[in-house]
């Protein structure tokens, strides 16, 4: 997720809550949104789902819900260049002359003697496309993600073998350039070298000097049953590795679910379709019915009428957590033939005058 969106979306009001809400609170009220804004009971109603699902990866982690709240603190005050502030503001206390927060900021950015902390990898983003069965039996898959390592020519370096570096003569190998003022004493990136303190002297052909070169790695995704197309899942851990024994990113997988011919969903159930001649809806009969695994014989009684609706018990989505299986809602279709030939139009007419109806000669 990117901060420019953490500081434009107040991830606590699309949830309905004050940012001093407990973990069971957020919780609470995602699931009852979740409830109400489901795309398969509420049409229409999917980018509000998806807003809310966002909303819910962030806060719904502590870890993450800690650094989102930072950068709404910082943002709100200006990143803490908005004017006075009094201790523990985040900015310059021109009271004491204490940067407080931002002197790890700016530690961090400029190496300003400060031990390097560990940082959490950035977290990524992917989009999964699944076919309709794999969306509501459940299913094991992989994803490939970009990924950068080291440079097998120059080991990471960014310089060609045999090469070297060069001391910056601006900053003297510092990376930064301090500017004193008075009282106080701010530090910027050499210009020159960008931080790094030097310059390759000749660039790895193979990375172009910036010692990475491209590749993927995969990782395996457990797609619940029952997941909806839309609907955004998380991986803790998975994104991009963090830096100085940092703790890693997290991977958000976007789901799209291909449609089918055969089958479509209704909440937890599964909906299907099949044809039975006049004849036999009048009958009684028994058809084949296909599902998600096998075909099922289905008892059609005698005198069923068209578009009746029979139930097969435990063939939609199958159970998960507290969710009990879904059914398979079978429509019967009563299929009438188009034309009829003399011998079979003079046994319908008999039939409808046994059964005391009107025949128009």
């Amino acid at each position: 997720m990117a901060e420019r969106e953490w500081f434009d979306t107040d991830y606590y009001k699309v949830l309905g809550l004050s940012s001093s809400a407990t973990a069971k609170e957020i919780t609470r009220a995602y699931r009852k949104l979740a409830k109400e804004l489901h795309p398969d009971t509420n049409p229409g109603s999917e980018e509000k789902f998806k807003e809310v699902s966002v909303a819910y990866d962030v806060l719904g982690d502590a870890e993450k819900r800690k650094e989102y709240d930072e950068v709404r603190r910082l943002g709100a005050s200006g990143a803490g260049f908005g004017g006075p502030a009094g201790p523990g503001a985040g900015g310059f206390n021109f009271q004491t002359g204490d940067f407080g927060d931002l002197g790890d900021i700016f530690g961090g950015l400029f190496g300003g003697g400060r031990r390097q902390r560990p940082q959490r990898g950035a977290d990524l983003e992917t989009a999964l496309h699944l076919s309709f069965r794999d969306a509501v039996m459940g299913v094991t898959t992989t994803v490939n993600l970009p990924s950068g390592d080291a440079c097998h020519t120059c080991g990471g370096k960014g310089a060609a073998p045999g090469s070297g570096f060069a001391t910056c003569e601006r900053c003297q190998g510092r990376g930064v350039l301090n500017d004193d003022q008075g009282p106080f004493a701010m530090s910027s990136v050499c210009p020159v070298c960008q931080g790094r303190g030097g310059r390759i002297i000749t660039p790895c052909a193979s990375c172009h000097g910036t010692g990475r070169e491209p590749s993927s790695r995969r990782v395996n995704v457990r797609v619940p049953a029952g997941v909806v197309d839309g609907q955004r899942l998380r991986l803790k851990g998975k994104g991009n590795p963090g830096t100085h024994g940092g703790p890693a990113g997290d991977l958000s997988v976007d789901v799209h679910v291909s449609g089918d011919a055969r089958f479509d969903r209704r909440g937890r159930h599964v909906t299907t379709s099949v044809d039975v001649p006049f004849t036999q809806a009048i009958l009684g009969t028994t058809v084949e019915v296909a599902t998600l695994d096998e075909p099922v014989t289905l008892k059609i009684p005698a005198g069923t009428q068209p578009a009746t609706t029979m139930r097969v018990r435990g063939r939609g989505v199958p159970a998960a957590g507290k969710h009990p299986a879904g059914d398979l809602l079978v429509t019967v279709n009563v299929t009438v033939p188009m034309q009829l030939n003399k011998e079979q139009r003079t046994l319908v007419e008999k039939l409808a005058r046994a059964l005391n109806e009107e025949v128009e000669s």
